[in-house]
């Protein structure tokens, strides 16, 4: 997969009296890695305070034994994040934390609202910045509005507080949240972004935004938080309140590329459906090869999938390199027309003189695309087949996934005749769009497929009002449509 569409985040709360609750949302953070590497950051409480520590980079290098032996209590959220409202900055830095009258909260988002602008209007109309204990807005996040609106809403009981505020919002999101003594989970009515419960060994409850979160640490899955659903956990249990009626359109790119193999989402293992994807690949467009190969990692399991169903035989043709992520020291001008080349390396021996077809799960702009197709021909490939196990991405997300403006977005400005020329391969094809539904074996009408088809299911707003930097620009006279 080129690196070009980044998911918000990953997410995850634990309310676990006995256990050493930050070190297990370290691991589970590790575990939700894929989803966001800009910053990491962990909340903690302890019955009467709540402490945050945060810092850029990557989990590993947020935190060290140190911190983590200096973070006691028994509820913790954690948060690792990609923007996709809000700079890349340590203030964006997630879990967000907030004082109120009656107590302290903690918030971690994943996903992205359409209504940042109205909302600072409404908390800046019922007067949301007046005291260092109010709403006071702390960063250019949606997530740090969100929070200031639950703070400025508490009137004795948080929960109420945050029943209130949920209506509110119109977009993505799948939210934990902590108190001094409880923890919170949230999904949007629609389901965009995935949130799972699951429970410790000693009945301790811990939510995440993937079951490979669970897995990692010995949480048992036991259901999904239901879209529109607010569960409170506390020494007494879990409790559920429905805040909206359900609208069901989770992300199916989630299980096309976001979401790591080893979870399950809405019930199906993610690998399975990347396989079947593959294999349905091969049945529309199969072609005459040698070899079939992945491009590492995300297109590993459709290219096995097509190997079976084409009877053509699977093999590695790149080396990635795995300690290649993101950095701060920035290559050459010249290495990064090739940045590629820094994660990939062909394997001349496999791929010398064969006719390959390569699985990749999306195009995007089409620039790595391109640069991989020309690595194989130096290797001495004989042809180079693409083929991508989703349709076309031809418009922008506004739902949690940074995506290029739909200028950007190769499909959405040439036909798949003209991207097989841009990028140089001997054919190039998609997977049709109900052959990437049927795969998942979930009906179509519980998915958001806009960019695919361009059905938003929530309104998305006025162009000018669509960067990720809107809340750091002077606010507008104009009324958004959202």
């Amino acid at each position: 997969m080129t690196t070009e569409a980044r998911d918000k985040c990953g997410v995850v709360g634990i309310f676990a009296p006995g256990e050493d609750v930050a070190r297990l949302s370290y691991y589970a953070l590790y575990a939700l890695q894929h989803r966001g590497q800009e910053s990491a950051g962990i909340a903690i409480a302890d019955g009467q305070s709540v402490l945050v520590y945060k810092e850029l980079g990557l989990v590993s290098q947020a935190f060290d034994e140190t911190v983590l032996k200096s973070l006691q209590g028994h509820v913790a959220i954690g948060h690792t994040r990609y923007s996709t409202t809000g700079s890349s900055s340590w203030e964006n830095a997630q879990p967000t934390y907030k004082s109120s009258p009656d107590g302290q909260i903690a918030l971690a988002h994943n996903g992205n609202l359409v209504n940042p602008i109205e909302l600072k209007k409404l908390l800046h109309e019922a007067g949301g910045d007046p005291t260092p204990r109010g709403a006071r807005l702390a960063s250019s996040s949606d997530t740090d509005l969100v929070a200031s609106h639950i703070a400025r809403a508490t009137a004795g009981d948080l929960r109420l507080a945050i029943l209130d505020v949920l209506p509110k919002l119109k977009g993505a999101y799948s939210f934990t949240i902590l108190s001094e003594a409880r923890l919170f989970g949230a999904r949007d009515p629609h389901g965009f972004r995935p949130l799972s419960i699951g429970r410790l060994e000693n009945g301790g409850w811990v939510l995440a935004s993937e079951t490979c979160a669970l897995d990692l640490i010995g949480a048992r899955f036991i259901r999904d938080v239901e879209p529109g659903e607010l569960v409170t956990i506390d020494v007494n249990g879990l409790t559920s309140d429905r805040f909206a009626e359900i609208k069901p359109a989770a992300c199916v790119f989630e299980h096309v590329y976001f979401a790591r193999p080893d979870s399950t989402l809405m019930g199906q293992n993610v690998y399975a459906t990347r396989y079947r994807m593959g294999q349905q690949l091969a049945r529309e467009s199969d072609v005459q090869a040698e070899l079939v190969m992945p491009v590492p990692d995300s297109g590993v399991p459709a290219a096995q999938g097509y190997a079976e169903a084409s009877g053509v035989t699977y093999g590695e043709g790149f080396v990635k390199n795995r300690y290649v992520g993101r950095t701060f020291i920035q290559p050459t001008q010249s290495m990064r027309q090739q940045g590629i080349r820094m994660k990939l390396n062909p394997l001349r021996e496999v791929i010398a003189g064969k006719r390959v077809v390569v699985v990749d799960d999306s195009i995007v702009r089409g620039n790595t695309t391109r640069q991989i197709v020309t690595m194989l021909r130096e290797a001495g490939a004989r042809e180079v087949h693409m083929r991508i196990s989703s349709p076309p991405i031809k418009w922008p997300c506004f739902y949690g996934i940074d995506m290029p403006d739909q200028d950007d977005l190769i499909a959405a400005n040439m036909t798949v005749q003209e991207i097989q020329a841009h990028i140089g391969a001997d054919s190039l094809a998609y997977l049709s769009f109900d052959g990437m539904v049927t795969s998942t074996q979930i009906p179509a009408e519980d998915f958001c497929t806009a960019c695919f088809s361009s059905k938003y299911p929530v309104a998305i707003p006025e162009e000018q009002l669509r960067s990720k930097h809107v809340l750091e620009q002077p606010p507008s006279t104009e009324r958004p449509r959202a």
